[in-house]
């Protein structure tokens, strides 16, 4: 009898213990971002040649934003605004390394010196969340700074400052992790994710999926990558090791989501997904936009996007809202019940989610000061045939999208609504939108403090240049 009576005594103080640990009502939130994976290379996005059935059913189950962008056209800049909450002008990471990218001959001006490392002073998302509550991890790539727990991360596996594998293929080197020989990296990531989720269920938990894929080399199972041999191009899409990775990265994501269901945490858990940048035109087209990773012409900025939380968020739903990757923080700590911090430049996309409200009207805007060459002189579909992006500015506001162009004052104007492609300048015909458009960008240009004050390059030659550039036309 006494025994019985301590057995019940023990249930009773595990289930209170157990109910205290979610009397939070937190929800888990799983942010899982791969790596150039472009606008249009998932089905629910309108490929036709990348076979993606889970990414296509966790859409399904939630809201598709056809108009989401990523914070940069490349991948630290746009991580740094995602963690931050905030445009790069405030961060300064710009790109990878050097901002003197290309043939200093054909530069004509003095990039800025960028930031190769996520300053401390920023109170990440992680570290907000960890703050909140939850116990955070990052598994994959970081590329912020050297240790992801110096950051918010309560846990890290396979994140430094790497941008990239040597290897898919066991041994990994960049990121360091020990493996097996021919262990495969995005299958390995997914495993510790869903060790992860075993081990942190009866808390919540921020998971931070941050695949390598599908960033180079391109390195696939063989038999992903023969399915796609034999299916065989699809329109511009044709890359059959890219597409490997591609239907690989899917299949991991459909484990994760399965193990989810089987460990009881489907309803209480917000899945996001997306990719860090738009895709290398090279590897896949995403036509009708125009350019790919690099660019800030749509190929280079939008991503897709999914929400899915089941019962908050409407199955099936589509939005054509204009959206950026730094909503998440505000989003996120909206849906906590937690304050964000002050003077976070994305809005929160909650009441658009949860079907109460729309997303206020606001501009979206891209400082780029430095150079990024081209992958494929000629063939990146940018501005011109030997760089991907020069220094330039941006803003869309509605459907209309203003570059400017700092070597030579170069304005370009286009209504994405009738011109996603970005091929009709109106910067001739619609001045007084021009003009409009180009007056708010030096309002948000003067209160960011951006830089935009160049000095002239002495090395550059302008015959050498043109004599490049004429190989193209």
């Amino acid at each position: 009898m006494k025994y019985l009576t301590f057995l019940v005594l023990v249930i009773l103080l595990t289930v209170a213990a157990s109910c205290g640990k979610k009397s939070s009502g937190l929800p888990n939130i799983i942010l899982i971002v791969a790596d150039d994976l472009g606008w249009k290379d998932v089905g629910f996005m309108g490929s036709f040649y990348y076979e993606t059935p889970n990414l296509d059913r966790l859409a399904g189950e939630g809201m598709v934003f056809r108009q989401a962008y990523a914070g940069a056209a490349n991948c630290a800049p746009s991580r740094a605004s995602l963690m931050t909450g905030v445009y790069a002008t405030a961060h300064g990471v710009y790109t990878v390394g050097s901002s003197e990218r290309g043939d200093t001959r054909m530069r004509r001006l003095i990039p800025v010196t960028n930031t190769d490392t996520l300053h401390d002073r920023f109170f990440t998302l992680a570290e907000a969340l960890k703050q909140s509550g939850y116990t955070t991890i990052n598994i994959g790539k970081w590329h912020l700074g050297n240790d992801p727990c110096s950051q918010g991360m309560d846990y890290n596996v396979g994140g430094s400052r790497w941008g990239h594998p040597k290897s898919y293929f066991a041994p990994y080197i960049n990121p360091d992790l020990d493996a097996l020989q021919g262990e495969y990296l995005t299958d390995r990531l997914t495993e510790e994710a869903i060790g992860f989720m075993r081990q942190h269920n009866d808390h919540p938990f921020f998971l931070y999926l941050s695949y390598y894929a599908v960033h180079t080399p391109l390195q696939p199972k063989q038999s992903y990558e023969q399915k796609y041999i034999e299916k065989g191009a699809v329109g511009c899409q044709s890359n059959a090791s890219y597409a490997g990775m591609v239907d690989n990265l899917d299949s991991c994501i459909g484990r994760l989501m399965e193990a989810l269901d089987q460990l009881g945490l489907h309803e209480n858990t917000l899945v996001i997904f997306t990719s860090d940048n738009g895709g290398i035109r090279e590897i896949s087209c995403q036509d009708p936009l125009r350019a790919g990773k690099g660019s800030y012409y749509e190929g280079g900025i939008r991503v897709p996007l999914v929400f899915r939380w089941p019962g908050k968020i409407e199955k099936g739903s589509v939005t054509e809202a204009p959206v950026i990757n730094m909503d998440f923080y505000p989003t996120l700590m909206e849906i906590t019940g937690k304050e964000p911090p002050e003077n976070l430049d994305g809005l929160s996309l909650w009441p658009l989610l949860k079907g109460e409200g729309s997303l206020a009207e606001r501009s979206l805007y891209f400082h780029f000061p430095i150079y990024l060459q081209a992958y494929r002189a000629g063939y990146d579909d940018g501005r011109d045939p030997l760089f991907r992006t020069r220094p330039c500015s941006v803003i869309r506001e509605g459907e209309w999208k203003l570059h400017y162009y700092y070597e030579d004052g170069g304005t370009e104007l286009y209504n994405l609504n009738r011109d996603p492609g970005e091929r009709n300048n109106l910067a001739n015909v619609n001045i007084s939108k021009r003009e409009e458009l180009k007056g708010k960008l030096n309002v948000w240009l003067e209160q960011e403090n951006a830089p935009v004050h160049f000095n002239s390059n002495p090395q550059f030659d302008a015959l050498f240049e043109q004599k490049r550039a004429a190989a193209f036309y």
